[in-house]
């Protein structure tokens, strides 16, 4: 694999900024659409009141909704000037408030009319149903939106296959597609008001624009124009294997060690859904590659992917790269299969910078591309230092004393760390001890989400 040429790079806040502007503003018009349509009676009285301020929920809440799909809609622009691990972070801070504010209006306002009518709140969801146009289809998508929003916890994600995950979430786009016929033809602030309707269907056209233009239509071009199949499968240890991808001109996919793809292969079992991976090696102009371990349905048959095997891929994506480095040492920690992204980005660095490599793994057993590992230090001419940890996590407790004496420039370097969360924890709180700054620590962790990565 060929050695890149990254370099060191600060990245600006002016991308965040515009951002922010951006997303201020298009806040602002969305409740202009309430306060400029807004009549005494709406407020005379508590029922009245109440029925404005689910309203006002709901707009806020289908805002923040919209938003947060177009985060993760992997626009290229954006993730340049924002960088694709902060827009993923506001698209898991933004979710659950939609949920709650949508949540908010549905109780609101069945509550308000049932106040007004005089009637129990059963009848008057009954009512609802009934006798407002596309009522039926918006409870179906806010009961799909509610399932996405539960299996976004910690907890529930942890007790699901990433499939059940996947399939659950692509839910969310029916969710708050099912949700539009409903807004438009009953929301007050539409009926009668052509700009707000014409505001408010030019967002949910530019959502779905982006998602069929960035997340299928980017995609395909690229999968055909690099024509990417299977070059061989192979196997690195119990459980593990490595798929090798050759294609044409893959430099131009402008990938880097530590970032990541949606790969479908086109075959049984694995086209269906994009399947998130990290390179497992730096890339070059000809392969890819990306190492598998047996965690689920789809990892446990890529051993029996066959060579000549077409490969659609979404991508490159993830801020885990060398570029982010701004310090000529870098330490660098995976634990278990995370190292793969780490033996990605070794080969990314160049120009005397040192590293110091800590892979923690449990049993010798897991010790995975080690001959790899060990050809990286020897080439390196002494920049480079690979340490392994094998064994209880009690003789490595991987705090700023134990880094310390490994590395003893560890609190003027930047860590890169991919594996279990209490790891990244662990190590996070050692670097903050030494007194690394937060933008010089860098991480990737196990956990699935809406764009996120089954690890490499």
């Amino acid at each position: 694999m060929q050695r890149s040429g990254a370099t060191f790079r600060k990245h600006s806040g002016a991308g965040v900024d515009w951002a922010a502007w951006a997303m201020g503003l298009g806040l602002g018009f969305t409740l202009a659409l309430q306060a400029t349509t807004m009549r005494l009676s709406d407020i005379n009285s508590p029922y009245a009141a109440l029925a404005s301020l689910s309203r006002v929920a709901a707009l806020i809440g289908s805002f923040f909704a919209i938003v947060g799909i177009l985060f993760v809609a992997r626009i290229p622009w954006i993730e340049r000037g924002v960088g694709y691990d902060r827009l993923v972070a506001w698209h898991r801070k933004l979710g659950p408030w939609s949920l709650y504010l949508i949540t908010a209006h549905v109780f609101l306002v069945v509550v308000a009319f049932a106040g007004q009518d005089q009637i129990p709140l059963y009848k008057e969801i009954w009512n609802f149903l009934n006798d407002w146009p596309w009522m039926w289809p918006a409870l179906a998508g806010f009961v799909l939106m509610a399932a996405a929003g539960v299996t976004s916890y910690k907890k529930a994600r942890a007790k699901m296959s990433y499939e059940t995950w996947w399939i659950i979430h692509i839910y969310t786009y029916v969710a708050i597609a099912a949700s539009f016929m409903h807004q438009v033809l009953n929301g007050q602030m539409f009926i009668g008001h052509p700009l707000n309707r014409a505001y408010w269907t030019g967002l949910y056209i530019l959502m779905a624009g982006c998602i069929v233009f960035f997340r299928i239509g980017i995609p395909l071009y690229k999968s055909f124009r690099h024509n990417l199949v299977v070059d061989r499968v192979v196997v690195e240890g119990p459980g593990l294997v490595s798929v090798i991808m050759r294609g044409r001109n893959l430099h131009l996919l402008r990938a880097e060690g530590g970032q990541f793809f949606g790969w479908r292969f086109l075959t049984r079992g694995h086209f269906l859904m994009s399947h998130p991976y990290s390179l497992s090696a730096a890339p070059s102009s000809k392969y890819l590659r990306i190492t598998i371990k047996d965690l689920g349905d789809h990892s446990r048959t890529a051993l029996h992917i066959k060579p000549g095997t077409r490969v659609f891929v979404e991508g490159p994506y993830g801020a885990f790269t060398a570029g982010r480095a701004t310090q000529p040492h870098i330490v660098m920690v995976g634990g278990g299969v995370g190292i793969t992204p780490i033996r990605a980005m070794m080969e990314e660095f160049k120009n005397g910078v040192e590293m110091d490599v800590f892979y923690r793994v449990s049993r010798k057993e897991e010790l995975i591309l080690k001959d790899e590992l060990d050809y990286l230090v020897a080439q390196s001419g002494g920049l480079t230092r690979v340490h392994y940890l094998v064994g209880s996590r009690k003789d490595y407790p991987m705090d700023a004393a134990f880094i310390t004496s490994y590395a003893p420039r560890a609190a003027d370097s930047d860590f890169y760390i991919c594996g279990p969360e209490a790891l990244v924890e662990t190590v996070r709180q050692a670097a903050a001890d030494l007194g690394v700054p937060k933008n010089r620590f860098h991480d990737e962790d196990f956990a699935f989400h809406p764009v996120s990565k089954e690890k490499s």
